[in-house]
Order: C-alpha cells, then sequence, then structure tokens
C-alpha cells in the first residue's frame, strides 16, 4: 500500500507515524501490508501525511527518472522504459503485444511477424519483472 511509501518517504518508522496519527503500530503494520482499513484510520493516516483519502487507498505505480536507482540501470532498460512512467502502461503494452503475435499466428502471417510480436510481449515482461525487482516504481 502507499502508506509504506509515504512513511518511508519521509523517514519515519511505524513508531513515529504510529504516535503522529494516534494509531497502535500494529494498525500500521496492518496496513502497510496491504489489509484493510477502516475510514476512520483512513483519515488519521490522510491527516499526518497532508493528503486525501482516496490518496491513500489507489496504488500508483511510477518510476521516478530522476532518482539514483534510475541512473544506476543498465542503458537498455532505460531505454525500454523511455517515454512510460507507469506499470499500468508497461503491461498494457505486453499484453498489446501477446494479443497481437497471437492474432498474426492464426491468421497465418508470416513466422518473422509472429515471432518478433511474441518476442517483444516476452522482452516486455522481462522490463517489467527487472524494474519490479530493482524497486523502480515509486510514488
Amino acid at each position: 500500500m502507499i502508506v509504506k511509501r509515504l512513511r518511508q518517504k519521509n523517514n519515519w518508522s511505524q513508531e513515529q507515524l504510529a504516535t503522529m496519527s494516534g494509531l497502535s503500530i500494529r494498525t500500521i503494520q496492518r496496513v502497510e501490508s496491504g489489509q484493510s482499513a477502516s475510514l476512520e484510520t483512513l483519515k488519521s493516516l490522510a491527516s499526518v501525511f497532508e493528503t486525501d483519502v482516496s490518496k491513500l487507498t489507489e496504488e500508483i505505480n511510477v518510476i521516478d527518472k530522476q532518482s539514483e536507482k534510475w541512473k544506476e540501470q543498465p542503458w537498455l532498460i532505460r531505454y525500454m522504459l523511455f517515454g512510460i512512467r507507469t506499470r499500468v502502461a508497461l503491461v498494457t503494452t505486453e499484453i498489446t503485444f501477446l494479443i497481437i503475435g497471437i492474432v498474426l499466428l492464426y491468421a497465418d502471417v508470416e513466422n518473422r511477424w509472429v515471432i518478433s510480436f511474441i518476442f517483444a510481449a516476452y522482452f516486455t515482461g522481462l522490463t517489467i519483472r527487472h524494474a519490479d525487482n530493482k524497486g523502480l516504481w515509486d510514488i
């Protein structure tokens, strides 16, 4: 959940966030692990982070291309993610390549086109997994 990222961005411990929000540490742990939270809990956290409750309930995955993590990535990964900011956009691209490849396969199109789209889907998937594993998606 986004609460953990906001807490880490502010360099707060779970104990500090619990104190500032008036919640228990256990509640903070549950919310950060993705378990559901009451509206009152979300209001308390939104107040501490000075944001809307709706912001806390949505999961936003974008790449901060100014970060050191981004600059440490191989040029090929940075190239593959050029112009892509959100994980959703990249997953959509992966699925699109795969669907086109499958359609071309059944349409009896030349093998090179089928292979090209299937390979593009596979390579896009690898890029997504790399970004996931390296923690590139940020708030």
